[in-house]
């Protein structure tokens, strides 16, 4: 027994309440700010992806997609974009994305994210 917080209301709501994240308005506004000066910014294309990725996967796949070709090396838009696919049920397009991934960190001599991203293909073979 937690003496003196078993008073306490509870306040939580169940998570089925809770409205899934959505992007900040304000950060992609940034973000696409930023864009507008350096179109081919991987880092900023990323950046958009990753946002979009939290209620729009078509958008974050089009912005992971814009980032590997202005960055064919960038590899954790591979890690990210399989993860997208994953969430949307494509587990092909996902293998497919994280085999890429592996050769684009191979090439780039990333050890830690040649792992990481092998073990997100081991996950799902």
């Amino acid at each position: 027994m937690l003496s003196g917080f078993d008073s306490f209301p509870t306040i939580a709501k169940p998570m089925a309440d809770v409205p899934s994240p959505t992007p900040s308005a304000a950060r992609l506004e940034k973000l696409y700010k930023f864009l507008a000066a350096t179109p081919n910014d991987p880092f900023l294309l990323y950046a958009i992806a990753l946002e979009h990725k939290k209620s729009d996967a078509p958008k974050a796949i089009e912005y992971l997609n814009k980032t590997l070709s202005a960055d064919p090396l960038y590899c954790y838009a591979y890690f990210q974009l399989g993860q997208v696919y994953e969430q949307m049920g494509d587990v092909e397009s996902a293998k497919r994305s994280y085999t890429d991934g592996i050769a684009a960190a191979q090439k780039a001599g990333d050890a830690h994210a040649q792992s990481e991203i092998s073990g997100a293909l081991a996950m799902i073979q």
